[in-house]
C-alpha cells in the first residue's frame, strides 16, 4: 500500500533589495510558491516563481497544484507528474519536492539519484538591470568579485549600445553576455552585433520575439546566440538547430529538474551549448538549478542576490562562484531546513 503524503502549498513574497528593470518590465518582488511534501519522516521541498510572460503567476501555480493534490498525496511519481501537469512553475515546485523526498527516502543526495556529476562550485554571471549607461557601469564596479556579467537590454538600439560600451569600459576584465529579452527586430541585429563584437561580448541571449525564430535563418552571427523564451521545454529544442547556438534552461519554464536534465542531454546530442538560468527566487529555487549547472557551459544563478533577504542556510557567492552546500536542498539526511 502506498503511504499517503501530506502536502502544503504556500505563497511567499520575496521583496527585492531594489527595483529590477528588463525590456518591458520592472520588478520589485518575486512571488513564489513553495511545495512541501512529507511522509511523516522525510520531507521534500520545491520553490517556483513561474513564468511571468506566460501569465504563470502564483494564482495560476496554486490552482494547478490543487488539481493534483490528491495525486501527490497518494504517492504520485515524478514520471506521473510529467503527464499530470504541463510545463511551468507548478510542475517545477512539485517535481523538485519529489526529488528531495525521494532522495531522503533513498538515503542518497539528489545529484546521485539523478545521475548527475558530484556538485562543485560554478562560475556564475551577475545580472545588471537595464538602466542609464553610467548607472550600469557603476553597478558593474560595485561587483568587484564578479568574473562574469549579464547585461539586460531593452531594445532601444542606441541606448543599449551605450550600455554595453559603458559596462565594458568599466570592467575590461569580465566575461560579458547580454540579454535582449525579445527586444529587437532582425533588421537591427547587424548593428547591435557589430558593437557586441567590438565590446568583446561573449553571448547574445534572445534578441527576437518568441515566434520569430525563422527570422534568424541565414543570419550569420559572429557571437553565439542563446534561446530563452524560444526554448520553453524539451519540445522546442530540436527547432533551435541552425538558428541558435545555446539553450537557456530554466526550471520554471520547463517544469522542473526532470525535464531540465532531459533538455540538457538532448541539446548536447544536437551540438548545442547549454546554459542554466533562473526566474529569480531564493536559495531553495537555485539549489536544483545548481545541480543542472554541473552539465552547463554558462551558469546564471544569481537570483538570491536581488532579494532583500534570502533563506538560511543558503547558497554562497565567493570570488565570482556560486557554492551550494548540500544542506540547502536535496541532501540525504532526515533533517529539514526551515524557511
Amino acid at each position: 500500500m502506498v503511504q499517503r503524503l501530506s502536502l502544503d502549498v504556500a505563497v511567499e513574497r520575496l521583496p527585492f533589495a531594489k527595483p529590477f528593470h528588463i525590456s518591458g518590465h520592472v520588478f520589485s518582488e518575486s512571488a513564489v510558491v513553495v511545495v512541501t511534501l512529507s511522509d511523516g519522516l522525510h520531507t521534500g521541498r520545491g520553490e517556483a516563481s513561474g513564468v511571468y510572460y506566460l501569465g504563470d503567476d502564483e494564482a495560476a501555480m496554486t490552482a494547478a497544484l490543487e488539481t493534483i493534490r490528491d495525486g501527490l498525496s497518494q504517492g504520485m511519481s515524478r514520471a506521473d507528474l510529467q503527464q499530470a501537469l504541463p510545463a511551468g512553475g507548478a510542475r517545477n515546485a512539485a517535481d523538485c519536492a519529489l526529488w528531495e523526498l525521494d532522495a531522503k527516502r533513498a538515503g542518497v543526495p539528489v545529484w546521485k539519484l539523478a545521475g548527475l556529476p558530484e556538485p562543485k562550485p560554478l562560475l556564475t554571471t551577475f545580472t545588471l538591470g537595464a538602466d542609464d549607461p553610467a548607472v550600469m557601469a557603476e553597478a558593474a564596479l560595485a561587483l568587484p568579485d564578479a568574473r562574469a556579467l549579464k547585461l539586460k537590454l531593452t531594445g532601444d538600439l542606441d541606448l543599449d549600445i551605450a550600455r554595453v560600451r559603458a559596462v565594458r569600459a568599466a570592467r575590461g576584465d569580465c566575461w560579458i553576455g547580454v540579454d535582449a529579452n525579445q527586444g529587437f527586430q532582425i533588421n537591427e541585429l547587424e548593428a547591435l552585433v557589430a558593437v557586441l563584437v567590438e565590446a568583446r561580448v561573449a553571448l547574445l541571449e534572445q534578441p527576437l520575439a518568441r515566434g520569430r525564430e525563422a527570422d534568424l535563418d541565414g543570419f550569420d552571427s559572429p557571437i553565439p546566440i542563446a534561446a530563452d523564451e524560444s526554448a520553453l521545454g524539451l519540445a522546442d529544442v530540436d527547432g533551435l538547430v541552425g538558428r541558435f547556438d545555446t539553450v537557456n534552461i530554466k526550471l520554471d519554464k520547463c517544469g522542473g529538474l526532470t525535464e531540465a536534465v532531459a533538455i540538457a542531454r538532448r541539446a548536447r546530442l544536437l551540438g548545442l551549448d547549454v546554459m542554466v538560468g533562473n526566474m529569480v527566487g531564493s536559495s531553495l529555487a537555485m539549489a536544483p538549478a545548481y545541480l543542472l549547472g554541473q552539465l552547463c557551459d554558462v551558469v546564471d544563478l544569481d537570483g538570491p542576490t536581488f532579494l532583500a533577504a534570502d533563506r538560511q542556510p543558503g547558497i554562497r557567492y565567493e570570488d565570482g562562484y556560486i557554492h551550494c552546500p548540500e544542506i540547502v536542498w536535496g541532501h540525504r539526511g532526515l533533517a529539514t531546513v526551515s524557511a
